[in-house]
């Protein structure tokens, strides 16, 4: 049996606990762990207002819901997420969830994401320190993540037209495809395992360093200084570099480069110049 509730407000701790079918629809919650252990919650233009709501829930809908900033740290430890629309501003949303699915959504959240599985980013908007920290089994789709220390960590993602804006983004991450991104931010990928970036910009500073099973494809690398230290790379380049210093492994090819820096005896990667290479990317230009 389903629990129906329109227009109410609830200021009491744990408002639904260990409950199973819960339905609400224009309420507020500003008690504490608000819609906890419960199972098919279904809430439609409901307010969080208080902190730790929806932990340790199965199968949870939002549609067109308010997570305000007094919300801090919901949705944990929770299965079968959706979120439609709506705003989330308490930080530290989404930890430890699995298979999350989150449409155009505005979240300005510190620590957003931090351990999930099978998070699905689509036309939404992160304003977020260390966004997706640690997660696995990541797709995101038109969508734009802003805020340093992004994508850290994340193991097995798909990342399509998108926007990023983070310094340090995609440290230590492994098996990541970007397609059609446009990525701003100093010092990208460092120590990362086997990203493929197909047809994206790429501005920022000594980008891409000590990395293994580095592609990249139709790609523009702007403003990058001391590009792919002691990294192994495949790539070819779309435009000219500022500069490329000790490629450990691997061949680059590029219509131009300013300085190529050679001062390490295992920089061994081959540095091919095509001028007729430069073109400009089909899209993430």
């Amino acid at each position: 049996m389903t629990t129906k509730k329109t227009n109410e407000s609830y200021d009491v701790e744990r408002a639904f606990f260990g409950i199973d079918g819960i339905e609400t629809e224009g309420c507020t919650f500003n008690g504490e762990y608000a819609v906890c252990e419960c199972g098919s919650v279904n809430a439609n233009e409901t307010v969080f207002s208080a902190s730790y709501p929806l932990w340790h829930d199965r199968s949870v809908l939002l549609e067109n819901c308010t997570l305000t900033e007094a919300c801090r740290s919901p949705l944990w430890y929770s299965k079968n997420i959706v979120v439609n629309g709506g705003s989330v501003s308490g930080a530290r949303a989404l930890r430890e969830c699995e298979k999350a699915t989150i449409r155009d959504c505005e979240i300005s959240s510190a620590e957003f994401g931090w351990s999930t599985d099978g998070v699905m980013l689509i036309r939404s908007n992160v304003k977020s320190e260390q966004t997706l920290r640690g997660a696995k089994n990541v797709y995101a789709q038109d969508s734009e993540i802003k805020g340093k220390f992004a994508l850290q960590y994340v193991s097995g993602a798909h990342i399509t037209n998108c926007k990023i804006d983070s310094v340090d983004a995609l440290w230590h991450a492994e098996n990541v495809l970007l397609e059609s991104c446009v990525i701003v931010g100093e010092r990208l990928g460092h120590y990362s395992k086997n990203l493929t970036f197909k047809r994206c910009t790429i501005v920022g500073k000594e980008p891409l360093c000590y990395c293994k099973g580095l592609k990249l494809i139709d790609c523009v690398l702007a403003d990058a200084e001391g590009a792919f230290e002691k990294s192994e790379v495949k790539c070819n380049l779309l435009d000219d570099v500022k500069s490329i210093r000790n490629p450990y492994k691997g061949v680059i090819v590029v219509p131009a480069v300013g300085d190529i820096i050679r001062d390490d005896p295992k920089s061994k990667a081959a540095i091919m110049i095509d001028p007729d290479m430069k073109r400009k990317p089909e899209i993430g230009g």
